[in-house]
């Protein structure tokens, strides 16, 4: 037991170190070039004058990303050196990037300028009347309206962004798909292909139902015993005391099992089965056994895994298969200074039950997580007028190709046609082009106000599961009775 807990305690260790490389600044020689400058820079410099904002500093605070990384190391410093703008944005995590922004917001202290609004909080936001209607902003104030920003170029992904009148309040800074990685070397070397067949009795290849995925994360952790590496059959986004864990379950587990939308019922508002939901159904417990059995073919530092570990865990070559953020998707395959597999991850699409791909072709359902946010306006920021020139800064053609290479995300249809995005794509196993062609059959969090306060409710009881306390079956019972009792508190489904 002693050695176990070692092996256990070293490897957490290592991965600890790996993330650590992972997030750390990319160097200046690696970092996209800065937007050139020509006749644009004398208009940003104009409208900040226009506007009284030389020598303003506007705060921001996002979560610590590689697409958040790029606009603070790279977009920041170039609209500086344009408009005469210091943008301070403070990349942080996750959990501190909601709690600084939420708390700012409430108090209408202004301390910060410009806020990430990630695409499943934006209805709680509306809701508060948090933000500044970016819209409006733009009418009132022409004379600041960038001959370069225009709402129409960006994907369908604003429409995330809009109230219901279409006013947006939000600029779009990184969109992606929550996508299925697998070891290339792995998956093509002859022996395992040989070893699998014979064991299994069909070919190996990228899992397209989770029968297939169970046999490839078992294969693999076997053979990862067997051959002393540190190597195991899956990622599991797992924490235990972590929101990560809710979001992999609900947003990306659940779905591909046909149970949409957190399994709530949108026309009466409830959750268990007996009142017409789905958190509790057969499906959705199916699929909690299926992923919290996962867990026995996952690296150790699973239960104590968020988004970043996860994507550390694949780039340390410590999982055959994952699911992973496709924020990652890009630095995991090409830069060797951070990813022990370059050249060597698989992008495809997630197994999903019988019926759910015809249901996300058809918009009655979807087979993954469309992932990603955009930069908003606090109604409470002390500098609307030069933060709006920011936001369109960030929101022009001309930076989005470095900005897509560095971060894995795309905004606008025009960049997916950018040479260097085209580039990179080639050497991510077309992930871009999945992307593009197969995005609609993934969809963002379901447009609940009450997003945060039903996720407090009901994660407890998916950590309970996944540490073994309760059966996955006694976990969605009681998150779904829960889940349908603070409906009633919070005013939904009297």
């Amino acid at each position: 037991m002693l050695q176990r807990k070692m092996v256990v305690l070293i490897s957490i260790m290592v991965l600890f170190s790996m993330i650590l490389s992972a997030c750390t600044t990319v160097a200046p020689a690696e970092q996209p070039a800065a937007p050139a400058e020509s006749g644009e820079a004398s208009w940003w410099q104009t409208a900040a004058q226009a506007a009284g904002c030389e020598g303003v500093t506007i705060r921001g605070v996002s979560e610590s990303t590689p697409p958040t990384r790029f606009a603070a190391e790279v977009l920041a410093p170039a609209f500086e050196a344009t408009s005469g703008i210091k943008v301070e944005l403070e990349p942080t995590s996750w959990d501190e990037m909601y709690n600084k922004a939420i708390n700012d917001m409430q108090a209408g202290t202004g301390i910060y300028d410009f806020v990430y609004i990630e695409q499943d909080i934006i209805y709680q936001y509306l809701a508060n009347s948090y933000l500044t209607n970016i819209t409006q902003l733009l009418a009132d104030n022409p004379e600041l309206a960038s001959p370069d920003f225009d709402f129409a170029k960006f994907t369908s992904f604003i429409d995330n962004f809009k109230d219901a009148d279409g006013n947006i309040y939000g600029v779009p800074m990184e969109a992606f798909v929550k996508v299925y990685l697998y070891r290339l070397d792995l998956f093509n070397d002859p022996a395992i292909q040989e070893a699998f067949k014979a064991q299994y009795g069909y070919d190996l290849a990228p899992a397209t139902t989770h029968q297939q995925y169970q046999d490839i994360a078992d294969f693999f952790t076997q053979y990862g015993e067997d051959n002393g590496l540190e190597l195991w059959g899956t990622t599991v986004q797992g924490n235990t005391g972590h929101a990560s864990s809710f979001y992999e379950f609900f947003e990306t587990i659940a779905p591909t099992f046909g149970v949409y939308n957190w399994g709530i019922n949108q026309e009466n508002w409830k959750a268990t089965v007996e009142n017409g939901g789905e958190m509790n159904s057969d499906a959705a417990k199916a699929a909690l056994a299926f992923w919290v059995g996962l867990l026995a073919d996952a690296p150790p530092e699973a239960t104590a895994s968020t988004w970043d570990e996860v994507a550390a865990s694949f780039a340390a070559g410590r999982a055959a298969q994952g699911w992973v953020y496709g924020e990652n998707a890009a630095w995991i395959a090409t830069d060797p200074e951070r990813s022990k597999v370059v050249g060597n991850v698989g992008v495809a699409l997630p197994p999903v039950a019988e019926g759910v791909m015809a249901d996300a072709e058809s918009g009655a359902g979807y087979i993954g997580y469309y992932d990603g946010g955009a930069f908003g306006l606090p109604i409470s920021s002390k500098n609307p007028l030069c933060t709006l020139l920011w936001l369109q800064y960030i929101g022009q053609e001309s930076v989005q190709a470095d900005w897509a290479v560095a971060g894995s995300r795309i905004v606008m249809e025009s960049t997916y046609s950018d040479p260097k995005v085209q580039e990179v794509d080639a050497k991510t196993d077309n992930y871009y082009t999945l992307m593009k062609e197969s995005g609609p059959l993934f969809r963002g969090a379901p447009p609940f106000p009450f997003h945060s306060a039903l996720r407090e409710v009901v994660q407890p009881f998916i950590w309970k599961a996944l540490s073994g306390e309760i059966s996955p079956a006694d976990a969605l019972d009681q998150a779904a009775a829960a889940a349908d009792a603070e409906l009633v508190n919070l005013g939904y489904g009297q």
